[in-house]
């Protein structure tokens, strides 16, 4: 058995928010209250002062594997979730070869397993993301996919999206949303704006993603699909979600850490380490970001981790370099700092975006505390700060453009199913500001 000691356990399920003690026997949570320390325990976890919340989900993570190892594979993935404090993790199907195989999808299942986390494949909405027929979703479901996206390449043909929709309803399964159409975009990576002019280019503007929103959007309402729009980063698409919402459409949206936090003037700053898709947009794209996510138009915080080599990311000119950053292990630190600290959201609300409403999505018992559940629990200190550097990165990838940045909220440990699958080395020497 595990104790943890006077932990501010942060339940968003019931909306707890208390100092109290947790006891964890055979994976669950076996009880929350106020315990003794004695010989009993096998472990006890000294938790005064810092967060007790459940272990983080991420719907939206790239591991790369099988194929494309040496930008990450599952273990290495696997492990900058836990230093993340993520216990479980949604992996992307654009793979090599994609995961659009029954053989793909048990792969990354029996790798995932080696982990100590909880590692699950979404597998293609169309066969070879081709995005001209569609898979066998039933078959990829019965294997132990848990949703279906073609992340990473926007699905055209709207007759086909649609009949992804009828039988996603039919599975009760989410259909998860990559919204930009290529047809207004010159270079991708970088937002039409500003920065691309100053560049010398045109990039990708907005409605390229506000298009594919709306289409979307409306096709959810009309065919009552569970649907996700991933890494929203425009103010007039949160607002359409907000809309579509309320005209009774069950879509959510999800927004990265980096939106969230950087602007388009990034890219002069950082280079190809802030190039992604969709872009980094103006100031006021993020400050519509921010109020979506205040008032619940943004349900959930994902970090589209998305390694590339070095090499990759050096290409010139830069806006020809891939896309993408990884995201793991600086989610909750930007959350933290950018959304907690500033006053967007509780402590609650926050591990509701990270935790209650990624579980909701995919069906998940988990995200919650309470005596019966998973253990699975991330532990942090919400006023430590500590600076991202490279020397720490777990992942296999290093390119992000937060290398030196000072952050609030340090992952002490990671517990899932109640085993202690990260601890922070260095948690005895908290800098509190």
């Amino acid at each position: 058995m595990i104790l943890i000691k006077d932990g501010r356990i942060v339940d968003p399920k019931r909306g707890v928010d208390d100092v109290l003690d947790i006891v964890i026997d055979g994976g669950k949570i076996k009880k929350i209250g106020k315990y003794q320390r004695s010989d009993e325990y096998e472990r006890i976890i000294e938790a005064r002062g810092f967060v007790v919340g459940p272990g983080l989900i991420d719907v939206h993570v790239h591991f790369r594997d099988p194929g494309l190892t040496y930008k990450e594979d599952i273990q290495t993935g696997a492990a900058a979730a836990k230093k993340g404090g993520f216990t479980t993790v949604v992996t992307m199907a654009n793979t090599k070869p994609p995961v659009d195989s029954v053989e793909t999808v048990k792969y990354v299942l029996e790798e995932g397993k080696k982990t100590g986390i909880h590692v699950l494949p979404a597998a293609c909405i169309s066969v070879g993301m081709k995005g001209q027929e569609l898979t066998d979703m039933e078959a990829l479901f019965a294997a132990g996919a848990v949703g279906f996206t073609d992340d990473g390449i926007p699905l055209m043909d709207q007759k086909l999206v649609r009949q992804a929709m009828l039988k996603a309803k039919e599975l009760n399964v989410p259909l998860s949303f990559h919204e930009e159409d290529p047809a207004f975009i010159t270079e991708n990576g970088i937002n039409a704006g500003e920065s691309a002019k100053k560049l010398g280019i045109t990039g990708s503007p907005a409605l390229a993603e506000d298009a594919l929103v709306a289409r979307d959007c409306m096709l959810a309402l009309h065919t009552g699909a569970s649907v996700n729009i991933q890494h929203i980063s425009s103010a007039n698409s949160v607002k359409m979600v907000k809309l579509a919402k309320e005209l009774g459409a069950n879509v959510t949206a999800e927004v990265t850490p980096h939106h969230f936090s950087l602007d388009e003037s990034s890219v002069l700053e950082h280079g190809a380490m802030a190039k992604m898709n969709p872009p980094l947009r103006t100031v006021q794209d993020r400050y519509g970001i921010i109020e979506g996510i205040k008032d619940g138009s943004i349900d959930m915080i994902a970090t589209d981790h998305a390694p590339h080599s070095a090499e990759e990311k050096a290409v010139e000119p830069m806006w020809k370099a891939p896309s993408g950053i990884i995201g793991l292990e600086t989610a909750l630190g930007l959350a933290v700092t950018k959304l907690v600290r500033k006053g967007h959201l509780t402590m609650v609300q926050l591990m509701e975006k990270m935790s209650l409403n990624p579980a909701k999505l995919y069906h998940f018992d988990k995200g919650y505390i309470d005596e019966g559940a998973d253990a699975d629990l991330v532990i942090f200190d919400e006023n430590e700060s500590w600076v991202v550097t490279e020397e720490e990165i777990a992942s296999k990838a290093h390119n992000t453009p937060f290398i030196g940045t000072k952050l609030y909220g340090r992952v002490k440990y990671t517990i899932c199913g109640g085993e202690i699958v990260y601890e922070d080395r260095q948690r005895y020497c908290s800098l509190h500001d």
